[in-house]
């Protein structure tokens, strides 16, 4: 419209068509046809008004479109809105185009037909800003080839970054994994460069932090769980698949990657780590941020320092956790030393949490057993309670708990328990257990009265006692006692006087 006014305007002046195609930047055939226009409605001449936008927008009509070509999925066109309709996705569409109508046009044809016909709504988001201290961002990014001087070779690294919510200031460092000591001692490192502590940490849905990541309820790993109670923060992760609610730390994560470690080539991890302590101090922390306009670290000491919570007394400490498998004998290996589970995790994963003093094993969250920790390889840290009831009951009754419940039992059951265990060298404490139970099934009085029965009788075995309480034979009377006759002595099968009259035969015979 403005072109068409100030081509009229100029022709009215008497300039060239040449001149005012050259000037106004349009061919002069395009001049030649408004000025054959412009004659016919009498615009050209000098006492003539010009015409007002609505006038021109009617002799003139909407200004053409470029050329296109109908597309290839127009006679597919109900098709695909109903696919649309049941959230059908535009590869899966293109597929049934294909298979189901004999389509054929390319992905791209029906891409752009999609977003032409079906434009995307645009969403509007709401820009949080919160209060000084109250919320730290964290995420890692990719810091590609770094020197490992304990492994004398390259690994691939991590950078670590925190910003600030309010004063946009970082804290920054170089990791080869993102493991959960790592990720403990990351933060710990962060709080005391601050020297403070935030209100809420906003990670990202990584292992080391989420267990389980849910929109609603998400579940947090336990050790750090353990740290944010210590510290005192509270744990607020992004949902998943929704960077932009971490905005600032991504944000960050860029700026540190294409500021500090684009073209830069370190001698090692530390010296890294070193240079980017002293680049977020000096450069990131006094350039002017683009949000705030601001230097972040005046904005950090001046506000956001006095309002960080105070740092504890003692730093959390967590040496390192562990996923072990409960064996077959309710233990677990840790470091070489063997640490008891409760049976009824026997062949399942539990997390074993290290430190200096314990090892703690949990499932699911869920603490299942403490020990204190082993000082040298090869150690045991057992607990009964955590074998089943009847296996427990076996490494429980040792030789001198056995004597005990004995004498409880009465001095029948005892003599025969002493008896048992001081047989040599076949080791009877199996069969003095066994007896022992007896008591469960059948009473202490009659357990008593078959010990006495069988120590009468010689014999005290385990299968001799349980079948005189099976068949009632301790409620009999004992017989009396009868006077045994010496093996030794040897018995005559005639009397004496048998012998005297023999031996007067053969004198008499001698005589003759």
């Amino acid at each position: 419209m403005n072109y068409l006014r100030d081509l009229i305007h100029r022709l009215r002046n008497g300039e060239s068509e040449r001149r005012v195609a050259r000037d106004l930047g349009i061919s002069r055939t395009t001049v030649a046809k408004y000025r054959q226009w412009a004659e016919g409605q009498g615009y050209l001449e000098a006492e003539r008004q010009l015409p007002d936008e609505a006038t021109l927008l009617a002799a003139l009509g909407a200004a053409p479109g470029p050329p296109q070509m109908p597309s290839s999925v127009e006679p597919y066109h109900a098709v695909v809105a109903e696919l649309l309709q049941q959230k059908v996705e535009m590869m899966a569409i293109f597929q049934r185009l294909q298979e189901d109508y004999g389509y054929r046009g390319s992905y791209s044809s029906v891409r752009r037909y999609v977003h032409r016909v079906w434009p995307d709504t645009p969403e509007a988001f709401v820009r949080v800003h919160t209060a000084p201290g109250e919320e730290v961002q964290v995420d890692f990014g990719a810091a590609g080839q770094v020197y490992d001087p304990r492994l004398g070779r390259a690994r691939t690294a991590y950078v670590f970054v925190a910003t600030l919510c309010y004063s946009r200031h970082q804290y920054a460092e170089l990791v080869f994994d993102q493991t959960i000591p790592t990720w403990i001692g990351l933060h710990r490192r962060m709080f005391e460069s601050w020297g403070g502590v935030v209100q809420r940490v906003v990670p990202d849905n990584l292992k080391a932090a989420v267990k389980e990541a849910l929109v609603h309820d998400p579940v947090l790993g336990e050790a750090y769980r353990r740290m944010a109670q210590h510290y005192g923060f509270v744990i607020s992760p992004t949902r998943p698949r929704t960077p932009r609610h971490k905005g600032k730390v991504e944000n960050g994560v860029h700026y540190v990657a294409r500021s500090f470690i684009a073209g830069r080539q370190f001698l090692d991890i530390h010296s890294a780590n070193q240079r980017l302590a002293v680049w977020v101090q000096q450069c990131a922390g006094t350039r002017e941020h683009g949000t705030t306009h601001q230097a972040p670290l005046d904005l950090f000491h001046t506000y956001e320092r006095p309002a960080l919570l105070p740092l504890p007394e003692e730093p959390f400490t967590l040496e390192e956790i562990h996923q072990v498998k409960v064996r077959s004998d309710c233990h677990v290996v840790i470091d070489k030393s063997f640490y008891s589970a409760p049976y009824v995790y026997v062949g399942q994963i539990v997390d074993a949490h290290i430190n200096e003093r314990m090892v703690l094993l949990y499932r699911d969250n869920e603490l299942v057993a403490t020990h204190p920790r082993c000082q040298s390889p090869g150690e045991w840290q057992t607990r009964l309670e955590h074998y089943p009831e009847e296996k427990a009951a076996y490494l429980q009754a040792t030789p001198d708990v056995c004597r005990q419940r004995a004498a409880v039992l009465g001095p029948a059951a005892q003599a025969v328990v002493d008896g048992l265990l001081a047989d040599r060298p076949l080791n009877r404490l199996r069969s003095v257990q066994a007896i022992l139970r007896l008591e469960e099934g059948y009473g202490r009085e009659r357990l008593e009265a078959a010990c006495a029965r069988a120590l009468h009788f010689g014999d005290t075995r385990y299968r001799r006692i349980k079948e005189i309480l099976r068949a009632g034979l301790d409620r009999e009377p004992l017989a009396e006692e009868v006077e045994l006759i010496p093996t030794h002595a040897h018995l005559f099968a005639r009397s004496g006087t048998e012998f005297f009259d023999v031996a007067t035969h053969h004198e008499e015979v001698a005589t003759c």
